[in-house]
């Protein structure tokens, strides 16, 4: 049932523009929203994926940028005998949302949980529930994905492709839609060295894809996954593609936009900077290398590290659904080409996957933390066989030595089953981190020289002025503060620490060289 999180508010009608200064997070009262803010006044928004880590970057700028927004519906499905209500509350006490209570303590009453669920048909939403969307709904961001590369393949085409179709179905109903905003990824064409802002030809047109996962068994869909992937490297960009190819032909006659974006990390600066929820992609790779788990990274240094901040991905998300509908309504003939954002890193001002393990280091030497295991000492290796010798002798070596003293001492070995999943995960990004490609952004760009010089502040997602140091160094203290929980007031302590850890580091290198020695002059010595 679609309710208010804490109470039950009749739903408001939708409106058209303001008439009056609106209020502002802060309190006080603007003489004049911008363009932006003004699209967005009055206006009922439907999210899909707003428990997840852009979908809460997305609530949150939306609620504090956006105060006339009337109320925001999250799809969301129970979940480990949660309840819809429970986990919606759950999406608040993430620290990321605590400046925002302070500011806008009445945020609840403008959250609307409905339930639903991608993996059902029609996504799972009741009759009643479509109804109160369909009547009220003008914006919608659809989020919602399994960003799992591994996935099985049924499971990514229900949720990536048959739940996009199903989005859109709910789109047409709308009586009031201003704008639709579909979340691609930039790497759904990654067999392609260029890629520019339009729809290129899917792997296998979606219609077919869909009658061949429902056809086939579990079992039969796995075996010839290999076989249809070809050369997509996972089923994430595989099904992100096949979802493209649904976006292309289901939204004919609605203002439907599709936004690209890189690999989507912690924030620049809002609401905090290097704010944080997962492990995914680089960021496992920090988290790694700082606790000194990670010694070798399968890395091209060379190679242009496409990373975006989630902020500033969300700022463009936002504005791109307000082009959408400014395109949509001035257009005598609206194009029948759907506008497509690539939001990535820009060719002037980006970093390469060495400048990211140079800095990385850098500021694991400067913010170390408690919870690390060893010295950070971690590379990258283009070269394969550098890279699994390095696997070998400072991953699976170490690890077995530990686990067996934690067998000897009566506790649970665990370090050579973390590393099978840390394999994985490296095996994952691999195929991203030794590859290069050129995305070309002039929609995105071309955006950003649209905005008057007040939305461009509040919603800044200029990728061309980042400071790439200064946002790697609050990447890490994120990583730091928000997943290994280690507050910055240990630092000084971690310190000492480290300095231990770098001592006993260096002297176990000794030894290590010096049973080498002793074993090639043994070795020597026979063959003598």
């Amino acid at each position: 049932m679609t309710v208010s999180m804490y109470d039950d508010e009749p739903l408001p009608q939708t409106g058209g523009q303001p008439d009056q200064p609106t209020p502002m997070t802060t309190g006080k009262i603007d003489e004049q929203l911008t363009a932006i803010q003004q699209f967005y006044d009055k206006c009922n928004v439907f999210i899909t994926g707003g428990t997840g880590f852009l979908g809460k970057t997305l609530i949150y700028k939306l609620l504090t940028s956006c105060p006339g927004i009337e109320n925001i519906f999250l799809l969301v499905r129970s979940k480990r005998g949660k309840d819809i209500f429970s986990r919606v509350e759950e999406i608040f006490d993430d620290a990321m949302f605590d400046k925002m209570k302070q500011a806008c303590p009445k945020y609840d009453h403008k959250i609307r949980a409905v339930a639903g669920d991608c993996m059902q048909p029609g996504l799972g939403i009741s009759s009643s529930d479509r109804e109160v969307l369909t009547e009220n709904v003008n914006i919608v961001f659809h989020l919602a994905a399994t960003v799992r590369f591994d996935e099985k393949m049924k499971t990514a085409m229900q949720i990536n492709v048959k739940a996009c179709r199903d989005v859109l179905d709910l789109c047409h109903d709308m009586k009031h839609l201003k704008s639709v905003i579909y979340v691609s990824t930039a790497y759904t064409q990654c067999p392609q060295s260029v890629v520019d802002e339009r729809f290129y030809e899917p792997p296998l047109e979606s219609e077919k894809m869909i009658h061949l996962t429902d056809c086939v068994t579990d079992g039969m869909i796995e075996k010839i996954t290999p076989v249809l992937l070809d050369k997509w490297p996972n089923t994430y960009t595989f099904t992100k593609a096949i979802a493209e190819d649904v976006v292309r032909k289901n939204s004919r006659g609605m203002p439907v936009g599709m936004f690209r974006p890189g690999i989507v990390i912690a924030t620049y600066q809002e609401p905090v900077p290097g704010w944080i929820d997962n492990f995914y992609g680089p960021t496992g790779v920090i988290a790694g290398a700082g606790t000194g788990v990670l010694r070798t990274l399968r890395a091209d240094p060379t190679k242009v590290a496409n990373m975006v901040p989630v902020d500033l991905c969300v700022n463009g998300i936002i504005s791109s659904a307000w082009d959408i509908a400014e395109r949509f309504r001035t257009e005598i003939l609206p194009d029948p080409e759907i506008p497509i954002y690539n939001f990535c890193t820009e060719p002037n001002n980006c970093i390469t996957w060495g400048d990211f393990t140079h800095t990385t280091i850098k500021f694991g030497s400067m913010y170390p933390t408690m919870k690390a295991i060893w010295y950070l000492c971690y590379a990258s290796n283009p070269n394969i066989v550098l890279h699994y010798l390095s696997i070998i002798f400072l991953h699976y070596a170490p690890a077995v030595v530990c686990d067996i003293i934690a067998v000897l001492i009566g506790r649970k070995p665990r370090l050579l089953r973390s590393y099978k999943k840390i394999h994985r995960f490296m095996d994952v990004i691999e195929y991203f981190s030794m590859r290069e490609w050129e995305f070309k952004m002039d929609n995105m760009n071309g955006l950003w020289r649209k905005l008057s010089s007040a939305d461009q502040k509040l919603f800044f997602f200029d990728m061309r002025q980042i400071n790439w140091d200064y946002f790697l160094e609050q990447y890490f203290c994120g990583i730091r503060r928000y997943l290994l929980n280690d507050p910055m007031e240990t630092v000084p302590q971690a310190v000492v620490r480290w300095n231990r850890l770098y001592w006993v580091h260096q002297a176990t290198k000794v030894v290590v060289l010096l049973l080498l020695y002793k074993l090639i002059m043994s070795v020597w010595g026979m063959m003598s």
